[in-house]
């Protein structure tokens, strides 16, 4: 019916556009229309039309109001979600995110042949000295399972502490030999005085800036990496020493000669000239195992005691204060050069019976230092430390050394010309 009534208004509007039997039509049509939209509500859900099932849409829980005592197992027709199991209501917990760790690589030991104890620092380290406790468990600052040497708290040992005595303190003579016997291979033919000016004359400051801090800690275990690593693009480094370890220069040339295996060609103040060798390989560098962190310093029985030997209590006192009123000798700065602080207190000592040294700006653990290496070179006797001074006294019978005049002209600047052997600096 519908059919015919839309063929029949088709072919009216073809024919005759204006004609009055059109509104009769389009009533016809709008009311047969109407009929059947009631007739298809009329239906049941399921003939009348599958799009609802199709594209039904189930709004969240939000939008509706919750049923109480609602059984968790019960589902409603439009609820698709599983059932919960009441005996397990807490869900579990995924564990943390642990980020991967280089300690934890599963990797073998280090092991390296290097003929000497790994401690932190070589020239502020005296094996010869003992502590008397230890701040921290020995926790080895490279790492756990990383190096296959046992840490003492304060080095790492080349031999097994099962083998070497704990009492002895002289290092195994095999480990110098082997250290002597390395270095000669690799240093090979001595440099000739032309050789020594033009690698000298490479590492100075308006040549290169590349160079080598040493400061208030010396010459440190990772700084031998670091030396290596300059090796292996330069025949020479400039090594710039400051503040506590200038103090015994003479130390430090031994030191980063002994554990480096190379040679020292000039030196200018605290500025060095480190020679790798004729015979240095790079790929053939030896296996220096990092420290991961600094440890902690172990316990030393104290410098200042109560009573100086050979004092009283009350001629103790008196002489802190007279240390205190004398006279500055000299004033430290602060990541100096100190290389001539010996010979000036050496040569005060010879019409002075105290000495004070001014050493205001600097660390509390410097003047400690600066101390030791004074009563050791000097010799003297340590009075105070108090008020960021040094106070040292000569002793009773203090007799000059017969060497001071040397040591208070000592050159500080030096191009080891004329070297007839291939001996150690200092040797």
């Amino acid at each position: 019916m519908l059919a015919a009534l839309f063929s029949v208004q088709r072919r009216s509007t073809t024919t005759r556009r204006h004609s009055p039997s059109l509104l009769l039509l389009r009533i016809l049509c709008s009311s047969a229309a109407a009929a059947a939209n009631t007739t298809a509500a009329a239906l049941p859900h399921s003939l009348s039309s599958n799009l609802r099932a199709k594209y039904f849409f189930k709004p969240p829980p939000s939008l509706h109001p919750q049923i109480p005592n609602r059984n968790p197992n019960s589902r409603t027709p439009n609820d698709h979600s599983k059932p919960t199991n009441p005996t397990n209501t807490k869900r579990t917990k995924k564990p943390p995110y642990r980020p991967p760790s280089s300690l934890e690589t599963g990797k073998k030991a280090v092991h390296s042949d290097l003929p000497f104890d790994f401690s932190y620092s070589y020239t502020e380290y005296n094996p010869e000295v003992k502590p008397i406790g230890l701040r921290e468990p020995k926790y080895s600052p490279f790492g756990p399972g990383r190096l296959d040497r046992e840490w003492t708290g304060v080095c790492a040992p080349a031999v097994d502490l099962k083998v070497r005595s704990v009492d002895s303190v002289e290092e195994d003579p095999k480990l110098e030999q082997k250290r002597k016997r390395l270095r000669d291979n690799v240093q090979g033919t001595p440099l000739t005085n032309a050789e020594r000016k033009i690698l000298a004359d490479k590492c100075q400051k308006h040549k290169t800036k590349k160079q080598i801090n040493l400061g208030r800690d010396g010459l440190t275990h990772n700084m031998l990496n670091d030396i290596h690593n300059h090796w292996k693009h330069e025949e020479a480094v400039r090594v710039k020493c400051m503040g506590v370890c200038t103090v015994d220069m003479k130390n430090v040339c031994t030191q980063l000669e002994d554990k480096t295996f190379g040679k020292i060609i000039h030196r200018h103040g605290g500025f060095l000239v480190l020679y790798r060798g004729r015979n240095y390989n790079p790929k053939k560098r030896p296996k220096i195992p990092l420290m991961l962190w600094k440890p902690h310093e172990p316990i030393y029985p104290r410098l200042i005691k109560t009573t100086i030997e050979g004092l009283s209590i009350e001629e103790t006192k008196e002489m802190r204060k007279r240390g205190l009123a004398v006279p500055p000798l000299t004033k430290l700065a602060r990541n100096g050069y100190y290389g001539s602080l010996v010979a000036m207190v050496q040569d005060a000592f010879i019409t002075e019976e105290l000495v004070r040294v001014d050493c205001q700006g600097l660390d509390k653990s410097d003047h400690k230092k600066i101390g030791v290496k004074l009563r050791d070179l000097v010799p003297c006797i340590l009075v105070t430390f108090e008020k960021e001074q040094i106070v040292v006294w000569r002793g009773k019978n203090y007799q000059a050394r017969e060497d001071h005049d040397g040591l208070f002209a000592l050159a500080e600047r030096e191009s080891f010309d004329n070297l007839q052997d291939n001996s150690s600096w200092g040797a």
